[in-house]
């Protein structure tokens, strides 16, 4: 009784409630600086990174180290393993729960992390695609396995040039996803991104993206790759290399040194390689983040202003 008042209490009052995203491209250094934040206003953090959402994948991912964790209260980090389906409709409820939970005795949440589509899935939902019919999926498919990458790519940019400027390239599902519709239906999926409805959120929402110079960035990504290797990347890898067709590990990272292991180059090769794939990875997550009308852009070691932002939105 007393856990059923207490919410009919929080239904009234979450108007009130603020929920901070921070965002912004990978290694700009959103982690330490959101661990900070939640402290000060005594809360929890929400993971919005999907590689984070795997248990095995941590230094690849970057995932908060176990200080970090102890320090502040952190959802969705290592919740999964590289087995299990997930996707950005489960995230939305199953975070949307989180946080109202959290409301209930908190007035801020925090959800961070660099994963677009599971940000929008938070702050306005995922609309809802057509199912795919199993002849075009396995027609998809097999344009994959005989075309590869390099052929997915050339039909995407083809059918939905849109898309195709904002899409993760690296990941063979999502371009998949989006040239079985086009074939399914004949209407592209950044015709649907475009006449969807964002969904509305009964608590405010305060978008804050961090970026830094870009010479700054790369230099950050390039000295990060480097620590990953010195943490043990390459061990990690090789413990989930026999792993290597789940979907969960088809990523940054780990695709490069799987490739080492198989003699397609040297290790300094897949190194370098994993550079450079962070960084054209950076190029598209700016790019994604400049569709929010509502964000504010701010440097990372700008906490004051921050702070500022955020007792400027409980008036």
């Amino acid at each position: 009784m007393t856990i059923f008042l207490t919410r009919m209490m929080t239904a009234k009052t979450i108007n009130d409630k603020t929920l901070i995203v921070l965002t912004g491209p990978t290694a700009v250094g959103k982690t330490a600086l959101s661990i900070e934040i939640a402290q000060e206003l005594g809360t929890g953090i929400i993971s919005a990174d999907a590689r984070q959402f795997y248990k095995e994948l941590k230094i690849g991912s970057a995932a908060p180290s176990k200080e970090e964790m102890k320090k502040v209260k952190h959802h969705f980090v290592g919740h999964l393993t590289i087995k299990d389906y997930y996707n950005a409709w489960i995230f939305e409820n199953e975070a949307l729960k989180v946080i109202n939970d959290l409301f209930i005795s908190k007035n801020h949440v925090i959800l961070t992390g660099g994963s677009g589509l599971y940000i929008d899935a938070v702050c306005q939902g995922i609309e809802i695609l057509p199912d795919i019919d199993p002849v075009t999926r396995n027609n998809v498919k097999k344009i994959y396995r005989k075309e590869k990458l390099t052929g997915l790519r050339k039909i995407l940019k083809k059918v939905d040039p849109e898309y195709y400027k904002n899409a993760d390239l690296l990941n063979p599902n999502r371009i998949m996803r989006a040239i079985e519709i086009y074939m399914a239906t004949g209407k592209k999926l950044s015709q649907y991104h475009a006449e969807s409805k964002p969904k509305k959120r009964p608590f405010r929402i305060v978008r804050i993206v961090f970026n830094r110079p870009r010479h700054e960035l790369f230099d950050r990504i390039g000295k990060r790759t480097d620590e990953m290797i010195h943490r043990g990347l390459v061990e990690e890898a090789w413990s989930l290399f026999p792993y290597r067709h789940y979907n969960a590990l088809n990523t940054l990272g780990y695709k490069e040194i799987f490739a080492f292991f198989s003699n397609e180059y040297p290790l300094a090769a897949a190194v370098d390689k994993i550079k450079t794939n962070t960084r054209r990875y950076a190029k598209r997550q700016l790019t994604w983040f400049k569709k929010y009308d509502d964000a504010i852009w701010l440097q990372p070691g700008d906490k004051k202003k921050i702070m500022q932002l955020i007792s400027l939105s409980d008036q």
